[in-house]
């Protein structure tokens, strides 16, 4: 006899249960170590109710205070106590948290915990190899530990340029006391996804698809080459991607310090670290020779060590730097490592395993970038996703050393909502550290800015420039300096149009810059190669903003308009940051920090980018967008946000916006930006975010600007209690403007209600509530009824479809009948069951203005299915759709599977669209009052 799906999962349960008993406790300690930041995010991202519940079933631990816990210590402190009293427990209670981990996959299919579940069942081996390497022969230990020092003395500190108005040495610090935890999660937004996907799926098992999708698995540097559950394997060609300034280089650096230092992935005997603009001056070259010219002191054991592929990690950092084409089709296959080739068939040949077939490879790059090249070649693609909040104060933390000034500098920026945004990217987080410190540290300057806090990344940049010109440009040279900040501008524009970030002598030369002049050090710093010197910009993003304000101060109208039309032709998006500073140096209090320098401004520059941008708005007011169209409002959105020009946006765009970013990922800085656009409006249609699973910090950032729409729609999006305030505080909003609320398929509990509730609570604007596939049943519910039972509450069309009420929660629906608007009532696929039925019934004879009401799938019997129909003899308005025969075709609704619509035959528009295959129904006219029978009913 054929097993159910209960008992398969329970045959594995109860082989992973015997699997983990095999282990001592140290061996299980030792394994638990090695999951622990895993778990301790996993614990944190969990349904705590579940998971707690699962553990005092099997009664792995007291759980008596832990749900308090965690309100009083947060989430992140509370996962990691939760994890180290697990382990502090013993071996029993080890397991059994193992257990209920194993257990919780189904309902809660995420990511990280399905990875550590499927990495658990292969660790042994891999851990011991991670930790003690390969055997080697002694000549190659000894070449090992020769490579080792040589990269040890390149990675183990972080070069710091020289802080402006402190001093002009750079600064060095060891890797370990600045370096701060970068949060990368894995992707497939690179790969196209077939069409016959979900079909194959089944339709039935779409709700779980959605849960799976819900969340990105968070990657740690230790879990980039460690056990994939979607590929069943161990990945060994990977992609890193990230924004500009996102952290991509240095996390790589850090990757290989740790590597020397024995404390991450031994298994590799060699690392070959590059870096793609260094790369840039190599042409026809072997992979043997590209690995000397950077090692020399490899050469004589090289063909040794490329005997083992499979122990060989190859690096290849900043791709879109690269001036090398890279093309999958065209490019021949070849295996012999001592045949010339373009660098760019070497790294394809690499990444297809044709040459060196085992090796490892591992490649950094901006997104647009990886966008353009066959991402179908990599197992793993990864996203530099920069600092969440934690991160951020620790990097303040560890910037200022002092813990009441770096607590003084985080505080200043974390009550600046558009520059606490910025602070996911580390390097800016760079920048607004040297900006505040000369502010703090500084008292003899009375420094005003403190009140004057950049809110644009623009200003961010103004003020960066301003200090280094007031500390290092004496009135007495300002026609030197002037000049050469011409010349330095105009080399970085050439650099920005022509993809050059490296520049050598003659290029200097060719753009008479004085590399000797005090100033130049302070925008750019000399690198020495084993075989040549360069030159480049501190950042990308400084060497973007120089080309953005060179046009500003030696305006040339071809020379602008040439610019705008090739940097917006760029379709790597190389050139996006370019324009918004160009847009964001139009704004005239931009530019006042820089009022009493060398520099002067032109206006004429600033008309011609603002009637540029003008001719770019007919994109954002088209309704349906693919995802470039998508990322291409988001940038126009930006260049507007960057020019603080509010009536510009407003004529831009009008107040009947309606925009559509519903299965995009949004970034914090993409929602600032989105909130200062829906404010600028004043007044829009419609936003749809569903599926975006945006984090608690975007849901904070967009919420200044969601009071705006009529219509927000929020499906699928995780949403948790502690996020459900940024969404109803707009409600609050004296001049609110939600009419339509859409929570459907969230993590809501009863603990939202009460925040729900005081949202409500005096709206004058909202009329439609769907609340639909959440779990509202407890004792926060009444709140929330009670206040849509009010006479004043505007609600008309409240849905409360597969809520997970029950017949006590059903109690409360009763006051509804109080609310002189309400129209329409969903409480369908609910338990209220025949013991709630009464409730229901009072509800409709006491309401005297429901047109509609739906309880189906709630468990009723054949008698309650009578009475509810006999109500149409007490009340005249009642119209009820007759039942069907139970041998016949059933009208279903399906709240997951189903977009919404409108039924033509009836006239209403529904909440879910009719699944085609039961097409039997019974008509019934568009107006009165309507019970309608579905599916799951019990006759």
């Amino acid at each position: 006899m054929e097993q159910t799906s209960e008992e398969n999962a329970e045959d594995d349960l109860r082989r992973f249960r015997q699997k983990l008993s095999g282990y001592e406790m140290h061996e299980l300690r030792i394994m638990y170590e090695h999951f622990k930041k895993d778990l301790v995010y996993i614990v944190k991202i969990l349904n705590t109710q579940s998971l707690l519940a699962e553990l005092k079933s099997r009664k792995a631990l007291n759980l008596e205070d832990y749900e308090s816990m965690k309100r009083d210590l947060g989430d992140s402190a509370f996962s990691e106590k939760l994890v180290q009293d697990v382990l502090d427990a013993g071996r029993e209670a080890v397991i059994k948290f193992w257990e209920c981990l194993y257990s919780l996959q189904t309902n809660h299919p995420h990511h990280n915990l399905l990875a550590v579940l499927s990495e658990i069942q292969h660790v042994e081996k891999q851990q011991l190899l991670d930790e003690n390497g390969h055997s080697l022969d002694l000549e190659i230990q000894e070449v090992q530990q020769k490579h080792k020092e040589y990269l040890l003395k390149e990675t183990q500190n972080l070069k710091e340029s020289q802080p402006p108005g402190t001093t002009l040495e750079s600064q060095s610090f060891p890797i370990s006391e600045r370096y701060v935890d970068l949060v990368v999660v894995s992707t497939e937004s690179f790969r196209l996804r077939t069409q016959h996907e979900l079909i194959e799926i089944g339709e039935k098992h779409e709700s779980c698809l959605c849960k799976t999708q819900r969340g990105l698995e968070r990657v740690s540097p230790k879990r980039l080459f460690r056990w994939c559950h979607q590929i069943k394997g161990v990945p060994n060609v990977i992609m890193i991607s990230g924004v500009p300034g996102v952290g991509k280089t240095t996390l790589m650096q850090k990757f290989v310090c740790d590597w020397v230092n024995g404390k991450l992935y031994q298994r590799f005997s060699f690392v070959f670290f590059f870096k793609f603009r260094e790369l840039n001056r190599l042409k026809k070259v072997s992979l043997e020779e590209m690995i000397l010219h950077q090692y020399p002191h490899l050469n004589v054991q090289l063909e040794n060590i490329l005997k083992n592929p499979e122990q060989l990690l190859f690096i290849f950092d900043g791709l879109d730097e690269s001036c090398h084409k890279m093309d999958s089709a065209s490019s021949p296959l070849y295996t012999n490592t001592r045949d010339k080739r373009d660098l760019g068939v070497i790294l394809v040949n690499l990444l297809r395993q044709t040459l060196l077939k085992g090796c490892s490879v591992l490649l950094t790059s901006r997104p647009a970038k990886v966008a353009s090249i066959d991402a179908d070649n990599f197992q793993l693609i990864c996203e530099v996703m920069g600092f969440f909040h934690e991160e951020r104060k620790m990097y303040f933390v560890q910037y200022f050393g002092d813990n009441a000034l770096s607590e003084q500098a985080f505080g200043h920026v974390r009550d600046n909502e558009a520059l606490y945004t910025f602070c996911y990217i580390p390097s800016y987080c760079w920048i607004i550290c040297k900006v505040l410190s000369m502010c703090f540290q500084s008292p003899q300057t009375n420094c005003n800015r403190l009140e004057l806090l950049p809110k644009t990344v623009t200003q961010l940049f103004v003020i960066f420039i301003s200090n280094i010109l007031t500390h290092h440009s004496q009135k007495a040279e300002w026609e030197e300096d002037h000049k050469l900040l011409l010349a330095v501008g105009w080399l970085a524009e050439y650099g920005v149009m022509n993809h050059v970030i490296v520049f050598e002598k003659r290029d200097l030369i060719s753009f008479m810059v004085d590399s000797s002049l005090h100033l130049f050090t302070s925008f750019m710093m000399k690198s020495s190669q084993p075989s040549y010197v360069n030159y480049s910009f501190l950042h990308l993003t400084i060497q973007e903003f120089m080309a953005a304000l060179v046009h500003h101060v030696d305006y040339a109208p071809g020379k602008l308009q040439q610019a705008l039309d090739k940097a917006k032709s760029f379709q790597d998006g190389r050139a996006e940051i370019f324009l918004s500073f160009l847009f964001g140096l139009s704004d005239g209090s931009t530019k006042a920090p820089l009022k009493g320098s060398p520099l002067n401004f032109s206006t004429e520059a600033s008309k011609d980018v603002i009637t540029w941008l003008g001719k770019l708005s007919s994109l954002v007011k088209k309704t349906t967008k693919n995802a470039q169209e998508r990322k291409e409002t988001l940038n126009i959105f930006n260049y507007l946000f960057e020019s603080r020009n509010k009536a510009l946006v407003s004529e831009l765009l009008g107040q009947n916006l309606t925009l559509d970013f519903s299965r995009f990922n949004l970034s914090p800085l993409d929602c600032t930006v989105l909130a200062f656009i829906l404010k600028s409006c004043q007044e829009s249609k419609c936003l749809d975010l569903e599926k975006c699973y945006l984090e608690s910090e975007c849901w904070e950032r967009l919420s200044p600007g969601l009071h705006t729409v009529h219509t927000l729609r929020l499906h699928l999006n995780a949403l948790k209690d502690e996020d459900i305030h940024f969404i109803t505080n707009p409600l609050t909003h004296p001049d609110c403007k939600i009419q339509n609320l859409s929570l459907t398929n969230n993590d809501l509990t009863s603990l939202c209600c009460p925040s729900l509730a005081s949202g409500i609570c005096g709206n004058l604007s909202l009329t439609s509530l769907d609340l639909t596939s959440n779990n509202l049943t407890g004792t926060h519910f009444s709140i929330l009824i009670d206040v849509l039972s009010s006479r004043t509450c505007m609600v008309k069309h409240l849905v409360l479809c597969a809520a997970q009420l029950t017949h006590d929660d059903s109690q409360c629906l009763v006051s509804l009948s109080n609310n002189p608007k309400l129209e329409y009532l969903n409480v369908s696929h609910n338990h209220i069951t025949d013991a709630g039925s009464g409730h229901i019934r009072d509800l409709i004879e006491k309401s005297s203005s429901l047109k509609e009401i739906r309880v189906a799938a709630n468990g009723f019997s054949e008698d309650v299915i009578k009475k509810l129909e006999s109500l149409k003899n007490s009340r005249q308005d009642l119209i009820l759709l007759q039942l069907p025969d139970p041998s016949s075709e059933l009208l279903v609704i399906d709240p997951l599977a189903c977009p919404p619509a409108i039924d033509p035959r009836l006239g209403l528009n529904l909440d879910y669209a009719f699944v085609p295959r039961f097409r039997t129904y019974c008509p019934f006219p568009a107006s009165g009052f309507h019970f309608t029978a579905q599916a799951g009913d019990t006759f």
